[in-house]
């Protein structure tokens, strides 16, 4: 989902599940919440927020840098922006 979010309108009910769903996906393959909200046109916070409601856990600040965990964090970057 790379489409811009009408700015300042309000997203309730299903349409907001939907677009959690989506958002947790993309957190979860290791996009960063800015380069989310920059996709999508909506502030850090909206995202944290959404994201925040739909339970997920937060990673820490800076995410993996080096080792294993980078190489496997930037290959899924990699192949999420492929598709």
């Amino acid at each position: 989902m790379s489409a811009k979010l009408p700015k300042g309108s309000r997203i309730t009910g299903d349409s907001r599940q939907d677009l959690a769903s989506s958002l947790v996906e993309r957190y979860d393959r290791g996009e960063s919440i800015r380069s989310i909200a920059d996709d999508i046109g909506r502030s850090y916070g909206f995202v944290h927020g959404v994201l925040a409601e739909a339970g997920v856990t937060m990673r820490s600040r800076g995410g993996a840098t080096r080792g294993a965990a980078a190489e496997a964090r930037r290959k899924a970057l990699k192949e999420a922006r492929a598709s």
